[in-house]
């Protein structure tokens, strides 16, 4: 019964799907991070959800969606426990320029190469699954680079470490940083992306893409993208980790 008027509660608070108010987005998932103790599966599904209607209505409504999206980040806290495993991923939306994001959201629609992320909680590392069709513009850009076949039509590329500390722009909260400055990865464009992870509810996660700019010296960092991970089906027939190196 109890659980029943949580959902008839929620119900009450969900915010308009098109065109919310941004503190709506806050408070409902707010919601949902307490309900998650008693109903983790409609916490999980409806905080997923969230995040894609964000992603999905930052073309028309920008700012309101890229408010929501930092709001529910900094609502969350580092995952607990660490992402160990396969991780299905999400681009949520770029945010790069109010005159470049357009012509990015026409390119994710029609093709998106990446399917997730690998993690190894025993390493702190991990890498990123690929489609085969990912190799052909990486060939390109980074002709001595090579993707490593991972079977069942994924490839893994650009690896990463992974520890926890405070976020580069959002100081006051922990993340779950992805370092992707090493030796193993392209020195163009590909080591100076360092990606931040929060834990929304249980098995949904947001993250953000910071691109590092300016002087080795002094660089600085700017926010270019949201992502969101969740937990792979499990297969027993794919690689779970990344090879331990």
């Amino acid at each position: 019964m109890r659980i029943n008027q949580s959902a008839q509660d929620l119900h009450a608070l969900q915010p308009d799907p098109l065109e919310p108010r941004t503190e709506e987005v806050e408070r409902y998932v707010a919601a949902l991070q307490e309900l998650a103790e008693s109903d983790p599966d409609l916490a999980r599904r409806q905080a997923w959800s969230q995040i894609r209607l964000a992603g999905m209505r930052a073309g028309r409504r920008r700012n309101e969606a890229l408010d929501s999206l930092n709001r529910l980040f900094r609502l969350a806290t580092v995952p607990d426990p660490l992402p160990d495993g396969r991780y299905d991923g999400l681009v949520v939306t770029t945010t790069t320029f109010a005159a470049t994001d357009p012509l990015f959201r026409v390119l994710l629609s029609l093709w998106m190469p990446w399917l997730g992320k690998r993690f190894d909680t025993e390493t702190t590392s991990g890498d990123n699954m690929m489609l085969p069709s990912a190799r052909v513009p990486a060939k390109l850009v980074w002709p001595s680079y090579r993707f490593q076949d991972i079977g069942e039509g994924r490839y893994a590329a650009f690896r990463f470490r992974s520890y926890t500390g405070a976020g580069t722009l959002d100081r006051d909260r922990r993340v779950l940083k992805i370092d992707y400055d090493s030796n193993e990865n392209p020195s163009f464009l590909i080591r100076d992306i360092l990606d931040e992870l929060v834990q929304v509810v249980p098995d949904v996660c947001l993250g953000k893409v910071l691109l590092r700019y300016g002087k080795r010296s002094r660089p600085s960092r700017r926010l270019v993208a949201y992502f969101a991970l969740q937990p792979a089906v499990p297969d027993v027939s794919a690689n779970p980790s990344p090879a331990r190196s």
